[in-house]
């Protein structure tokens, strides 16, 4: 029997876990300080992809990447709640896939990522081969509006980091996929400013929970589809 079925409550154990780590630094530590560290390789697989990941981090030429704590929880986020098959909408140069790719190493699953720039779509792509996850990969060019329409689900964790304007269509076409218990992430929900519609979309329909991490940086949203 799956580690999910059998212990129902992990994921959501370990999901309040990481939104407890993410909040602000209290008590003695001021808030320039820190207790995080930089993540540390396990194996040599990780250092590989840890050693291109911070090379990402260090040029980012323009890239709307997501900050390296926003990685960070997402390969969390994946790896803890076992999660095997991941779509991302929005890949720019691979930095936040690579991440991904970290959990889903562990998981023995694959990440699925819509990228609509051919020119993005093929720095992800050198990159991705990089890292060495190249094999976890299916990366699908074109407007991502109309290619989710082909996923086949059960998706267990969504993440949407693409036009803002288009997040709600993107939720609707892909939420029916999710599977229950499964996530839906939302960046970007701080800086720039979220799409209003889909923050009512997340937060205002019974068969979602949603909160808010990293408020102070770029913001994400993290939302369950209840069982």
């Amino acid at each position: 029997m799956p580690m999910l079925r059998r212990f129902p409550w992990i994921p959501l154990a370990a999901l309040l876990a990481l939104i407890l780590l993410s909040l602000p630094v209290f008590g003695r530590f001021s808030a320039q300080e820190s207790l995080e560290k930089p993540p540390m390789p396990k194996d040599e697989f990780e250092t590989q992809v840890l050693k291109v990941l911070q090379s990402l981090d260090q040029d980012r030429r323009g890239h709307m990447n997501v900050p390296e704590n926003d990685g960070r929880l997402l390969r969390l986020l994946i790896e803890s709640s076992g999660a095997k098959t991941v779509v991302e909408i929005g890949t720019s140069n691979g930095y936040s896939g690579i991440w991904m790719c970290l959990g889903l190493h562990r998981t023995g699953g694959r990440l699925i990522t819509h990228e609509i720039d051919p020119e993005r779509a093929e720095w992800a792509r050198t990159n991705f081969k990089k890292a060495g996850v190249w094999n976890m990969v299916t990366l699908i060019e074109g407007d991502a509006h109309e290619t989710v329409k082909d996923l086949k689900g059960p998706i267990d964790l969504l993440f949407i980091d693409a036009d803002k304007p288009g997040y709600v269509d993107y939720l609707q076409k892909c939420l029916p996929k999710v599977r229950p218990g499964g996530l839906i992430l939302g960046h970007n929900m701080n800086r720039p400013a979220p799409n209003p519609a889909f923050v009512k979309a997340i937060t205002e329909n019974p068969a979602l929970e949603t909160l808010f991490v990293h408020m102070d940086a770029a913001g994400m949203a993290i939302t369950m589809k209840k069982r």
